[in-house]
């Protein structure tokens, strides 16, 4: 419930690369495994943004073992900070989802997992989303608990994955 598929990184890295995408945000890192996969299959730059501070050692390993330091940063940060990762692309797999677990599912108890931690995180994004460049890219698998504003369009969607893969693009200020 927490990985993003190996079928999923790979349509992300070709969506990503049909696009052009520069910078890609991926919120809720965790290990890592999304933005070093996705590094090796597309020639985007990959920021993962995770709070949990041995989840963004393991990542930085795994982007070092596979070489992949020069195009992958992890950050470890909750949203709640006023981090500023400039991208023209974001990725989002579920990442607030643990919040409203029982106890017996979450990963552990190091960090803040609540309900209205849940709402601060999911708000968020709702902000950072509304706030965007006409032209951002969201990628959601699993989706993230929020509202996609009005101001993004639907452009890709890969049903055939063991979740559904959506690509939305702001489009321009009219």
């Amino acid at each position: 419930m927490y990985w993003t598929p190996l079928a999923v990184i790979a349509r992300a890295a070709e969506w990503l690369d049909d696009v052009d995408a520069k910078t890609v945000l991926d919120i809720g890192s965790g290990a890592g495994k999304f933005c070093v996969g996705s590094a090796l299959a597309s020639r985007a730059r990959f920021v993962g943004l995770e709070h949990r501070a041995s989840l963004v050692g393991a990542a930085r390993k795994l982007a070092r073992l596979f070489d992949v330091e020069e195009r992958v940063m992890f950050v470890h940060a909750a949203l709640d900070h006023d981090l500023v990762v400039e991208a023209d692309a974001l990725y989002l797999h579920n990442p607030f989802g643990e919040n409203l677990f029982p106890a017996s599912e979450q990963l552990d108890s190091n960090v803040e997992l609540s309900d209205a931690r849940y709402l601060r995180d999911v708000a968020s994004v709702e902000h950072r989303l509304h706030n965007a460049a006409p032209g951002t890219h969201l990628l959601s698998y699993g989706g993230f608990g929020g509202a996609i504003p009005n101001s993004y369009q639907e452009v890709r969607v890969d049903s055939t994955l063991p979740s559904v893969l959506r690509m939305w693009q702001k489009r321009a200020q009219v």
